[in-house]
């Protein structure tokens, strides 16, 4: 991974209130960015065994993801073939087939339509050419991703080096503990923006600035993710001594690795300036931590306040009217330039931006 030089080489500026703003715009993001990208879905732990199944939206898209009983996971569009009824409504465990629950229509593990209820007498009809739509999947560290476009970017590129960077650690022994979601009023890569930068931590984490080590605090920039890193304070907070890591991969996710513990989330649009933080907890097994993760849970959930407070004011003040794009720090805001670089390469392929 390598710094940014467009930051020092060219003045970096930040980009214009219209791209945070407006239903069409929205439209844009989910068509051109989201879309194509890959997306946190899971962890192999919810889906260990034959049947096992998460059913989850990827840009607008119903996704159903599913261990086949070959081992195999498979991710389809949650949409029957007969009438677009959803093949599952909600995760589960040790399904032998996939029922559709508007007509009944029967798919196997794999996808392939295995019965069709009383259509013996549909001319030509024929069950064995019939199959949900297959979406790219991958497992990697004990994380699920998944894909909706047709030709996504190779997820090997996603991930270069990651895990090279953090081994020995291994997100697949942990174990859920937790999951909720914030809601924010302001739109959802202002939400991202936010977390790729350290400038702010002095101004809105005072707790989380004592926790880490400011001093060393460091940004780094690769093709399709960025990563923020700093040790932790010997008393830092919740985490323990180690060393704190904040991936950022491209669109929507984040991995936050403390010591003993991975944070997931998954950034979601709701509208032009309001969007959804999913946020899982990720545990190696002890018995003896649970004082330690009651903390670690607190602390991060006044963290989340604190980030959600000032990115509604930033919203609202990038719809004032009184907002002109100003100029990017070069040392703690350059993965906030490589995150735009990506986003105009991805409208670029797409004439009707509206920023």
């Amino acid at each position: 991974m390598t710094g940014n030089p467009l930051v020092t080489e060219s003045p970096a500026l930040a980009l214009p209130p219209g791209y945070y703003l407006g239903a069409d715009m929205l439209a844009q993001d989910r068509r051109a960015v989201l879309a194509r990208g890959w997306q946190l879905v899971a962890h192999a732990s919810d889906l260990g065994g034959a049947g096992d199944h998460v059913v989850t939206t990827v840009a607008d898209v119903p996704v159903l993801v599913v261990r086949g009983d070959d081992g195999r996971l498979r991710a389809f569009a949650n949409v029957c073939r007969h009438r677009g009824g959803p093949l599952a409504l909600g995760n589960g465990r040790g399904a032998r087939m996939l029922h559709c629950r508007y007509h009944g229509w029967i798919y196997g593990l794999d996808g392939c339509l295995k019965r069709a209820p009383e259509m013996q007498d549909a001319a030509g009809f024929d069950a064995r050419g019939i199959r949900l739509p297959a979406l790219a999947v991958e497992e990697w560290l004990g994380l699920v991703f998944v894909n909706v476009a047709g030709e996504p970017v190779p997820f090997a590129e996603l991930v270069a080096g990651i895990a090279e960077r953090i081994a020995p650690a291994d997100f697949a022994p942990m174990r859920h503990v937790h999951s909720r979601h914030y809601d924010v009023a302001c739109n959802w890569k202002l939400y991202v923006e936010n977390y790729v930068e350290g400038y702010h931590l002095p101004y809105v984490h005072p707790g989380l600035t004592q926790a880490l080590d400011y001093r060393s605090y460091f940004t780094e920039s690769a093709r399709w993710h960025s990563l923020q890193h700093s040790p932790v304070a010997a008393d830092g907070a919740a985490y323990g001594a180690g060393h704190a890591w904040y991936w950022y991969l491209y669109p929507n996710t984040m991995l936050n690795l403390m010591p003993g513990r991975l944070q997931a989330n998954r950034v979601l649009p709701l509208a032009p300036d309001r969007c959804r933080v999913e946020f899982h907890y990720y545990y190696l097994p002890d018995r003896e931590a649970q004082a330690r993760i009651a903390a670690d849970l607190a602390f991060t959930d006044r963290v989340q306040q604190e980030d959600g407070a000032i990115c509604e004011q930033v919203q609202r003040g990038l719809a004032s009217g009184f907002y002109e794009p100003g100029r990017l720090c070069p040392r703690h805001e350059q993965a906030v330039a490589h995150f735009h670089r990506l986003l105009l390469a991805d409208y670029a392929r797409e004439p009707e931006v509206h920023a």
